[in-house]
């Protein structure tokens, strides 16, 4: 069992080693890391008071809250609430958020990478893509735990795609469903990206497809696996997408501000600095944070081209290195005009973002090297060009794969800390509510009274649902020191009732008497649309029937095995 699972061991104690210096005490220094430890909590609060999808922040804002998590990538933050329930904190469950990731990532490109070039290239393809410089940006420099997480799932969807294309089994049909989903839930915007180049990928696959099955059935099926997919992840990117208006801050920046410079793409300083124009002075901050594809993943593309002339079947090979060329260009400022002029790109925020892309691509090709001693039946020779590749990507990144320091502290700095939890938890305000005009002061009581002398009662007070009786004379007329959001509802005893906003708090009118008062947040006509279609992608992926296999296991090897077999 042992020597079966010997290369997916190795593939893990590779990828084990990329992560190690997680393993420190207290947090590394990171763009963002700081800001997900915060948020971690606050999903985690939500979380543990029944709420199965939490999209509402309620410590932010001086106590006001925002709807972060309607608009922010949940996985991650569901991972750490599997990691904190465990006995983590929050710190450690960051870090651990992107170990794991990074190893199911190594997984999964070895399990890919292996459909085309076998035990050994499947190998090499893992370790060039764990030990990406920019793999390190993201987890040392960045914490982009959702990026990183993206990184460990793409590969997965390509490879559980490829299966289900050559086994027509059901069970791939709806793995590669739930990957899609899985990759929209743990990141919005390299989802896109990643979505892109899987449909680009699918439609090579159809289109040179190995069986004759026909290439109606192929794109029905990839059909249903997008819809599935999407369908899925629709509890957050369908609100995130059409309930924009209501919250502010979301574009902040600009895309052509953020172009590296061609020779920062081969090598570039391991600064732990941002990109773009510095808004306080206004000075580019060029050189404060590394491009570079990586000298190993430069010379894996340059030797897959010497492979093309090798290979007897060139289109596998051919589409990718195309691939990599495309992703390059659009990198550079030379795709300037298609940056200004194509609106869904300005989504993607930085241009170098699709370095992300470029780590998968550069990753693939590498296992080609090796695939290709095999079609010379040099045996000797492959194992030489094996131990090589694998070392050069280790030998060439592991100075990266660390951080500068760690800040030595646990979970109370964070969440004690009036400059992490009262603000909105992002740059540039965002996420905001619309109807607030800058960041409001904290107030003493959550409930205040405007008009009338009620007397009021708490009986229960939870992250998104106060329930209070009110004993008054005469009517009445309540602040709710919550910011305004729809889908902030209130009930007077057990009867809807309509808030109204004033400088973005919510306020309800009351009758005399007593009358017992729950204000909560209810769903959205988005968000339960967004919940119908996920039933209904959950109900499609447990009655789909499969289709049967009309050709045999091992077509797929006619045109991506070197030596033809």
């Amino acid at each position: 069992m042992v020597k079966k699972n010997l290369s997916i061991i190795a593939v893990i104690i590779v990828s084990i080693i990329a992560v190690l210096d997680l393993s420190n005490y207290g947090i590394p220094p990171t763009h963002d890391g700081e800001y997900h430890v915060i948020r971690f909590q606050q999903f985690y609060k939500v979380l543990s008071e029944g709420v199965l999808y939490p999209r509402w922040s309620p410590d932010f804002n001086n106590g006001f809250g925002i709807p972060l998590f309607n608009y922010v990538y949940p996985l991650p933050n569901y991972m750490a609430a599997i990691f904190h329930a465990l006995g983590f904190g929050f710190i450690d469950s960051f870090k651990l958020n992107m170990a794991t990731a990074t190893i199911a990532g190594a997984i999964f490109m070895y399990l890919w990478a292996k459909k085309y070039w076998g035990d050994l290239g499947g190998i090499v393809s893992s370790v060039f893509y764990t030990f990406s410089p920019y793999h390190f940006l993201d987890i040392y420099v960045r914490g982009s735990v959702g990026e990183v997480w993206s990184l460990g799932l793409a590969p997965g969807l390509f490879w559980s795609y490829l299966n289900f294309l050559e086994t027509r089994k059901r069970f791939f049909l709806i793995l590669s469903g739930i990957f899609l989903a899985l990759l929209v839930l743990a990141h919005n915007i390299l989802a896109l990206v990643f979505f892109g180049f899987f449909v680009i990928y699918a439609a090579f696959l159809i289109s040179n497809g190995f069986r004759k099955i026909g290439k109606v059935g192929d794109v029905r099926d990839l059909g249903l696996i997008v819809f599935t997919g999407l369908g899925l992840a629709a509890p957050f990117w369908l609100p995130a997408l059409l309930e924009t208006k209501s919250v502010q801050g979301l574009q902040i920046f600009n895309p052509i501000e953020h172009f590296p410079k061609l020779y920062q793409l081969v090598y570039s300083s391991w600064g732990y600095g941002f990109s773009g124009i510095d808004p306080a002075n206004g000075v580019n901050r060029a050189g404060q944070m590394s491009f570079q594809i990586g000298i190993a993943n430069l010379i894996a593309f340059m030797g897959s081209i010497v492979v093309l002339f090798l290979s007897r079947n060139k289109k596998i090979l051919l589409f990718f290195i195309v691939l990599f060329l495309a992703t390059v260009f659009l990198i550079t400022p030379f795709s300037i005009i298609l940056w200004k002029n194509i609106p869904i790109m300005a989504y993607i925020q930085f241009p170098w973002r699709l370095l992300s892309a470029v780590v998968l691509i550069t990753a693939f090709l590498a296992g080609a090297l090796v695939h290709a001693a095999l079609y010379k039946k040099k045996k000797k020779l492959q194992i030489v060009i094996f131990i090589a590749l694998i070392f050069s990507p280790i030998a060439l990144s592991i100075g990266y794969a660390k951080a500068p320091f760690y800040h030595k502290r646990n979970d109370i700095h964070y969440l004690t800390r009036s400059n992490f939890k009262d603000g909105t938890n992002s740059p540039g305000n965002s996420f905001n509510t619309r109807w607030l005009m800058g960041a409001p002061k904290k107030r003493k009581d959550k409930i205040e009274v405007l008009s009338g002398s009620p007397k009021i009662k708490i009986t229960e007070f939870k992250s998104i649902s106060y329930s209070f009786t009110i004993d008054s004379k005469e009517n009445s007329k309540l602040l709710i020191n919550t910011a305004y959001f729809p889908g902030w509802a209130a009930e007077i005893n057990e009867k809807r009732t309509n808030i109204s906003e004033n400088e973005g708090r919510m306020v309800l009118a009351l009758p005399s008497g007593t009358n017992k008062i729950r204000v909560f947040l209810d769903n959205t006509p988005i968000q339960k649309l967004s919940y119908i279609y996920f039933l209904a992608s959950t109900l499609i992926l447990v009655l789909y029937p499969g289709v049967k296999l009309i050709h045999p296991p091992g077509g797929l090897r006619r045109h991506v095995d070197f030596s033809g077999a």
